[in-house]
């Protein structure tokens, strides 16, 4: 099963007039390079996926986001308990500077597409009331999270946006 395309929300919006969409808000100070990524990555999202609530992703300049138990996280996402709310998701990139010098440009904006992917993925599993434990939960999310990147780098080195040298850490068995 798709968790991305699952259609089991229709039964809780039919007949309520509520925003849709995914949109982004960045924090002052976040890098160019990685707003028009995720900018990007944003497009490609909205083009093949439904988001029947809207889910906004705060970009936040900060170097970890602190989670509802306390943890330091790269992100993180809030599903309220009204399906009527809108929930939403807050990810971490004031690291973007040193992620950069330590692993490149194209890694560490990858990274990021990761983090907001995994945290849908979260929205998806709480917009379809899917009842799974939250180990299982994450695996879930880290598997289609890697789907959902995965599928957008094939598409982005299609259009020669994404560089040899990263696809090439990302799937080793790819020659540079």
């Amino acid at each position: 099963m798709n968790i991305w395309k699952c259609d089991r929300w229709k039964e809780i919006y039919q007949g309520h007039e509520i925003r849709s969409g995914l949109r982004l808000r960045f924090d002052t100070g976040v890098d160019e390079d990685v707003k028009n990524a995720l900018k990007d990555f944003a497009k490609y999202l909205r083009k093949e996926y439904i988001f029947p609530i809207r889910v906004p992703i705060y970009v936040r300049y900060t170097m970890k986001i602190m989670a509802r138990d306390g943890d330091l996280v790269n992100g993180t996402f809030l599903g309220p308990y009204d399906k009527l709310e809108e929930p939403y998701i807050r990810i971490a990139v004031g690291d973007y500077c040193q992620e950069k010098l330590k692993r490149g440009k194209g890694e560490a904006v990858i990274s990021y597409f990761y983090v907001i992917a995994h945290e849908l993925t979260h929205y998806f599993q709480w917009l379809n009331q899917i009842e799974i434990t939250e180990i299982g939960k994450e695996r879930q999310a880290t598997r289609w999270a890697d789907i959902i990147v995965k599928n957008y780098i094939h598409i982005k080195n299609k259009e020669k946006y994404v560089t040899r040298c990263a696809l090439v850490n990302l799937f080793p068995h790819t020659k540079c």
